[in-house]
């Protein structure tokens, strides 16, 4: 399979997770697929064969410093690595927006644009939803085990 077809696959693996957080948050279903950990199990061996077995990328590439990163995805396949990075990290703040809201009383309409900007721009959207619960809240207090 290219790296493209891969590419179009991940995509849309994960819309049915993101559709299930927004209209059924707090569902069994919703809880077993999304909640649970099948998401990064079934997308984590393509992440680890893309980032440690698939083909080498450029000479010189690497972490060391922004040329040898931008050598590194030069590669189809570390972007592929580097993509499902992405989408099962922003999927995993997005479960935990929903858990969070409700902990924290938060209406979960009220989340839904939060979890739109987490999909489309992770950071951004966990920015942006923090900004909201400690508006809702008064409080900057992010003990989990308090809810």
């Amino acid at each position: 399979m290219s790296p493209d077809q891969i590419y179009s696959i991940i995509n849309v693996a994960v819309l049915p997770a993101w559709l299930l957080l927004a209209v059924l948050p707090h569902h069994k279903v919703t809880q077993y697929a999304v909640h649970a950990v099948w998401i990064p199990l079934l997308l984590g061996p393509l992440y680890t064969w893309a980032l440690f077995f698939g083909p080498p990328p450029a000479e010189g590439a690497g972490f060391a410093d922004l040329e040898s990163l931008m050598k590194m995805f030069q590669s189809p396949w570390a972007v592929i690595a580097g993509w499902v990075h992405y989408l099962v990290f922003d999927l995993f703040i997005g479960a935990w927006i929903v858990r969070d809201a409700k902990r924290q009383g938060i209406n979960h309409w009220l989340t839904l644009p939060f979890l739109f900007a987490t999909m489309m721009a992770g950071p951004l959207g966990l920015m942006l939803y923090l900004l909201l619960r400690t508006g809702v809240s008064r409080s900057v207090r992010f003990d989990e085990a308090l809810a």
